[in-house]
């Protein structure tokens, strides 16, 4: 009760202290009197206002609130992780929008069969048009939903009857499933989205900027720019009522403050935050700090396409130099677990008996002098302030890699930087930090996308093709046995490569207040507002 009485009375200072008298911008949906007012209120201070509620437009906040908006036709198991927190479980796929599924003897189709009787927060009832019509908006976009698209072999679309929908594959695909528990290609309810599209945006983008139309959970009821968006339950959504009724999205910038204000029982939730603050929030009162494994890796990245890096024993050497233990404690303050491959540990397929690369200062003075380097090389590391870990990190490899003659001269860069230079249209960087997570856990997704040219995330250039066409082997084989063989060739080319310093699996954390219930972790490391409760 005492904690209940003070986050009362925090939320109204909260709101005080930070609401901001803007304009706002409204959605005017037919189930506003149902969810109307009364039941819990969850706040999450966050860092910004989503820029928009398109699953293909990722503006800062769109990925953590359209997943609570729009319904996949598939979802994760869910299982027990460490420290009372529960996670998905990659292995099993469970029904959601669609209550059954079946594959085509050759594997080059499958027909899903639709719930009947799911409705929106419009209250229109999803058919198998609103699935075709979802998927063909991503692929017209040519996003990030079409990129799903294509990696899982879909090729088209098409409507069976009402509530059944068939995809039509290129090739056997092994990652449909697990790509389609994602939040993008979103599933819209198209009766309502095209009411609002207009020939110069035949999809209603400019609409769902401040706007919803899903299956989901929650809708947007309001969006004050600026400031907070606010989110109603679904009245009509066809699973478990959730718990809080309304959520406050709040927009609280700087990281410090986000902390106080959990302190205080000003919120229930906050994000991004770092190991120290993490640490800190595990000594308070009235706050319960949370971690699972994760997806998430931190990383220096070689690009063989400059020199010295062209050379493999100089990779190879950067590694064997890294001082992996130091890193751990130092930068990640012990919340954090090494790196030992391409793939995080939470993907199938995952195999650290592969791994090499523990710290050994002399076999790296051998390789360097064996590459032509007896005295050591002078490098340049880029980092950006995108992670809180990039520049911790380099201080960490410059002291580290000094003792095998590996000199390094820290360059900070703009954000705007790294990210156009680490782009797949660019990746003119030699030697930079950089993050990844595979919102997709599935070896051959995660691969492709970080280790192949044809990888949005190789940002490195790095190209094998042994290594390519293995991947591309696997990515059209049903078999899990068959796959994992090549997955595993696939994960010892990369070790041997080294192109990368396989840095730490950081791990999912997240904060919240110590009343709050239900957590499970999902790849995209965001918290779903429907499994949480007071």
């Amino acid at each position: 009760m005492a904690r209940g009485l003070r986050g009362r009375a925090g939320r109204v200072a909260a709101a005080l202290s930070l609401t901001l008298v803007v304009a706002a911008c409204s959605a005017s949906n037919p189930s506003d009197e149902e969810s109307g007012g009364g039941g819990d209120e969850l706040i999450v201070a966050a860092v910004n206002v989503p820029g928009g509620f398109d699953g293909d437009v990722l503006t800062p906040g769109t990925q953590h609130t359209v997943t609570q908006l729009y319904e996949p036709l598939v979802g994760y198991g869910v299982k027990e992780a460490e420290g009372g927190a529960s996670e998905v479980d990659a292995t099993v796929i469970e029904p959601r929008l669609a209550e059954s599924w079946e594959f085509a003897e050759d594997e080059l189709s499958v027909v899903f069969k639709l719930r009947e009787g799911v409705q929106s927060n419009w209250g229109n009832e999803l058919t198998a048009e609103d699935v075709q019509w979802s998927w063909d908006k991503s692929k017209d976009q040519g996003r990030t939903g079409a990129f799903i698209g294509e990696v899982s072999n879909v090729e088209s679309v098409e409507v069976v009857s009402d509530y059944e929908v068939k995809f039509n594959l290129t090739d056997p695909s092994p990652i449909l499933l697990r790509a389609l528990t994602l939040y993008t290609p979103s599933i819209y309810d198209s009766t309502e989205m095209k009411k609002h599209a207009t020939e110069d945006d035949p999809w209603a983008l400019e609409w769902i900027k401040t706007n919803s139309a899903g299956f989901g959970p929650y809708y947007v009821d309001e969006v004050k720019a600026g400031s907070e968006a606010i989110f109603k339950a679904n009245p009509n959504y066809y699973g478990d009522e959730p718990h809080f009724t309304t959520v406050v999205y709040r927009s609280v910038p700087d990281a410090s403050t986000r902390v106080q204000l959990l302190q205080a029982g000003s919120v229930d939730w906050i994000e991004e935050l770092t190991f120290q603050q993490l640490n800190e929030l595990e000594k308070s009162d009235g706050v319960k700090v949370q971690s699972v494994a994760g997806n998430f890796q931190a990383r220096a990245l070689m690009n063989p396409n400059y020199e010295p890096f062209k050379d493999k024993r100089v990779r190879q050497a950067i590694n064997f130099a890294t001082p992996h233990e130091q890193i751990l404690t130092n930068v990640f303050a012990g919340r954090a677990q090494q790196s030992r491959g391409p793939l995080v540990s939470t993907i199938p397929c995952y195999n650290d008996q592969l791994w090499s690369y523990e710290t050994d200062v002399d076999q790296a003075k051998a390789l360097l002098a064996d590459a032509g380097f007896p005295n050591g090389i002078d490098i340049t590391l880029e980092y950006s302030g995108l992670n809180w870990w990039e520049e911790p990190l380099g201080i960490q490899l410059k002291d580290g890699l000094a003792k095998a003659g590996i000199r390094v001269n820290l360059k900070r860069i703009p954000d705007a930087d790294m990210t156009a230079r680490a782009a797949i249209t660019e990746r003119n960087l030699p030697f930079f930090t950089f993050y990844e997570q595979s919102i997709v856990l599935d070896p051959g997704y995660s691969m492709l996308l970080t280790s192949t040219p044809d990888g949005s995330a190789d940002r490195n250039a790095y190209d094998n093709p042994e290594l390519t066409k293995l991947i591309q082997q696997a990515n059209v084989i049903t078999d899990e046995t068959q796959r994992c063989e090549l997955i595993n060739q696939a994960q010892q080319i990369h070790l041997e490569d080294a192109s990368w310093i396989y840095s730490a699996e950081i791990g999912g954390h997240e904060a919240m207040g110590e009343d709050i219930e239900g957590w499970v972790w999902h790849p995209d490391n965001h918290e779903r507002w429907a499994d949480l409760s007071r």
